[in-house]
């Protein structure tokens, strides 16, 4: 099969990444900073994900210190200092958004030491929380959302099935038909491949997963159709190996759960090239959205409730339906 030809102006630059901290790296970083991050994850009942975020977003935080302003002490840190990391990120090609979750981070950090540091370290004494108040953060130029076809997702899976890619055919058929995000997805179980299929339905219900939201956040059960139980079952058939939850990988020979970021690596590495234009994991929970209300042509009410999981109609409208009306727009001047 010929894949087609990327044009370059319609793939987005990716932001250089940055390094990842290793042990050796942190363990160079000023001792008294890796004590107040320790001190700072150990005080919240953080979920594992936000635990996870804040402990990268920290290290690499410390890590710039330790580089570039020569391990200044925490206490020491200006606004001045911030806004040059920022600076940073943001010469790197990080996005808005990804700047301000490490700005989040490093924030809760400041706030917990103004809080709570302050009353026993005289050092601390008159700290205040340097990333408060500065200049709002740039948007990054945003791009147009273009929604993946039935039939580019029929392109998608006939190219992963003759890479006998079982595991891509599983995630790509879930995300197109189920419309979960990647963090959502990731938590489906095997045990789903043997709910019965309730007599007259297409689909089974999901275990609860738990989508965005405070705390463990927002629990979800979501719409399993037989097209996605059809490539969930023949990867599970495929991959040789019994592990409770459905998507996994392997890792020095053991399987384990997927992490979220193998659906970046798939769609930037693996179905942009498919396809000749930028794909990334967000794209397809509105993708299935506008393919329900496009073509199958369900009430939008129904899919925000049942499949969007929005409380409010008008967030699936905003966010997610890509309809571009053309045939509606042709009928107004007629």
């Amino acid at each position: 099969m010929t894949k087609p030809t990327i044009e370059k102006n319609m793939l987005r630059s990716r932001a250089i990444k940055l390094p990842e901290i290793t042990e050796s790296m942190w363990e160079q970083v000023d001792e008294e900073h890796r004590s107040l991050v320790q001190e700072f994850l150990d005080a919240h009942s953080f979920r594992d994900k936000t635990r996870k975020q804040y402990y990268s977003s920290l290290r690499q935080f410390f890590w710039w210190v330790h580089t570039s302003l020569n391990g200044k002490k925490l206490y020491k840190i200006s606004k001045r200092d911030f806004i040059r990391y920022q600076s940073f990120l943001k010469n790197r090609g990080m996005s808005s958004s990804g700047i301000a979750l490490k700005k989040a981070g490093v924030s809760s950090l400041n706030n917990y030491i103004e809080n709570v540091v302050a009353e026993d370290d005289e050092n601390y004494e008159k700290f205040r929380n340097f990333t408060r108040g500065l200049p709002a953060i740039p948007k990054t130029t945003t791009y147009e959302k273009v929604k993946v076809t039935y039939d580019e997702y029929k392109l998608m899976m006939d190219a992963l099935k003759e890479d006998e890619n079982y595991l891509g055919m599983a995630w790509l058929a879930t995300a197109f038909n189920v419309g979960g995000r990647r963090a959502e997805l990731i938590q489906l179980k095997t045990e789903i491949l043997d709910y019965p299929i309730p007599e007259g339905q297409s689909y089974v219900m999901s275990h609860k997963v738990f989508g965005k939201g405070k705390g463990e956040g927002k629990p979800l059960e979501y719409m399993i159709n037989t097209e996605a139980l059809e490539y969930l079952r023949l990867w599970h058939e495929k991959r040789g190996y019994d592990h409770e939850y459905l998507f996994t990988t392997q890792y020095g020979g053991e399987p384990k759960q997927m992490s979220e970021s193998w659906a970046d690596y798939f769609c930037s590495d693996v179905l942009t090239d498919i396809l000749g234009r930028r794909i990334n994991p967000h794209l397809f929970k509105a993708s299935c959205i506008t393919y329900l209300l496009e073509v199958k042509k369900i009430k939008i009410e129904l899919i925000s409730k049942y499949v969007a999981h929005h409380e409010d109609v008008s967030t699936t409208i905003k966010h997610y339906d890509l309809r571009d009306f053309e045939e509606e727009k042709n009928q107004i001047f007629v």
